[in-house]
């Protein structure tokens, strides 16, 4: 026997029945369902209005046993094809509210009931076009050739980066082989000029060599003579100074490299950074557009306000990184915590997972609860954050003379990020540090 499919659904939550009870009435209810009426109104049946009995209410074992069947042949059905997991229905609306294909038992439940929805093919060709309002999907192809482009540019700047530290290794390489060519042709000139003077000598000793056998008879001290003009040719420094050319090459090369390499303690994440912010593409500077770029709405992005965080977590020891504030005058530095929200717009206190220092219409402040005002003889155009995970420490100084400006003392419990705010079109530029070489002996 086939049930109608609303003579098992529930009268409370319109939805097949869970648990299903059944009231001396007749009336029959999800169990939770009938709970949470009775527990925000007198106890009586939600649908006659009779009052309920004292004690529990029996299951209803027969109706549970058609529903649980009922949804067991949904479920079957939903594996061979695009059904309704709750319904077993085929998955024929688009609700525009909930961003989701349902069927048409969904659409009359409580959750969809006031809900817009559209067919779901009419929604499909919506979709491709990107004209469906609120759909997920509905990328149109002028945003996807800006992602194809702005993936080009992150592209060609890292194969800039590459090329230009390619560019400085086939430098190098240039320059020793230039180096070793040279050696080898001053070596070769003086070989051939010091073989002509021989081979003019061995002429002259040619034509001395009988009248030097004829005196050899009556004096031995000629060979002798002979023999040590012989040896007093300088051979020295005729053979190529391998040892200098090959001496800790790699070393000298890579030392060489170093002067065209910065290291940046800290970048920033692009996937994190608010539409309206504008990233370098070597990830170590920032600044804001009136205009939104076209990026992806991911759960990791910032979406109220224009900030941004650094790539790594820091979970334990000691951190520092300069920035560049220059002519900027509306920025927050500081650390954020893992946990911050990034889809509500929360004020930069502690107590919601930020420690910063804000500048803004002309006046430095300790972002503490309630902020605190900061004097200065000077406004600081670089500072220095520095985090001591451990001890609880976040700092701010002046970076050109070390100068303290504020002290934040907290407990850690989450990992911590660099974090960066600004509405200004200055840009907030995170400054390279010097790259120090050291030998270690044994």
């Amino acid at each position: 026997m086939i049930f109608p499919e609303e003579d098992l659904t529930c009268p409370v939550c319109c939805d097949i029945f869970k648990d299903p009870i059944l009231l001396p009435c007749s009336h029959s209810f999800c169990r939770n369902c009938l709970k949470r009426c009775w527990d925000s109104r007198l106890r009586g049946c939600p649908v006659c209005r009779k009052r309920g009995p004292k004690a529990d209410p029996p299951s209803n074992l027969a109706l549970r046993n058609v529903c649980e069947a009922l949804q067991q042949v949904k479920r079957q059905n939903s594996e061979r094809g695009d059904n309704c997991d709750l319904h077993g229905e085929k998955l024929k609306l688009f609700c525009l509210a909930d961003k989701q294909p349902i069927c048409v038992v969904c659409q009359s439940s409580k959750q969809h009931k006031n809900h817009n929805c559209l067919p779901t093919e009419e929604a499909l060709v919506d979709c491709k076009v990107g004209k469906t309002n609120g759909c997920p999907n509905s990328i149109s192809s002028d945003k996807c050739q800006h992602f194809y482009e702005l993936a080009l540019v992150k592209l060609r700047s890292t194969e800039t980066q590459f090329e230009e530290l390619h560019q400085v290794l086939y430098q190098e390489e240039s320059w020793r082989l230039e180096a070793v060519k040279k050696e080898e042709e001053e070596k070769v000139a003086v070989v051939t000029e010091q073989m002509q003077e021989v081979s003019a000598e061995m002429l002259s000793i040619t034509e001395n060599i009988s009248s030097i056998q004829k005196q050899l008879v009556l004096d031995d001290m000629v060979l002798l003579k002979v023999y040590i003009w012989l040896n007093s040719q300088n051979t020295a420094g005729l053979l190529i100074d391998v040892a200098k050319h090959l001496s800790n090459l790699k070393y000298r090369v890579w030392e060489n490299i170093v002067d065209h390499v910065d290291y940046t303690p800290v970048v920033l994440d692009p996937i994190t950074a608010h539409p309206c912010l504008r990233i370098s593409g070597d990830l170590t500077s920032l600044s804001y557009s009136k205009e939104p770029s076209c990026c992806p709405d991911n759960p990791e992005r910032f979406h109220m306000s224009a900030e941004v965080v650094g790539m790594t977590a820091l979970g334990s020891g000691s951190h520092h990184w300069v920035v560049e504030t220059g002519s900027n005058s509306d920025w927050f530095l500081g650390v954020a915590a893992l946990s911050v929200q990034r889809s509500a717009e929360v004020a930069a206190r502690p107590e919601n997972g930020l420690w910063t220092l804000c500048f803004r219409d002309g006046e430095l402040r300790a972002l503490t609860s309630p902020p605190t005002s900061l004097t200065l003889s000077k406004i600081p155009t670089q500072v220095k954050v520095q985090l001591d995970y451990n001890k609880g420490r976040v700092c701010f100084y002046d970076s050109t003379d070390d100068t303290l400006i504020y002290d934040f003392t907290e407990i850690f419990t989450e990992p911590l990020f660099p974090y960066f705010y600004t509405q200004s079109c200055h840009p907030l530029k995170i400054m390279p540090e010097k790259l120090l070489m050291t030998v270690l002996r044994q």
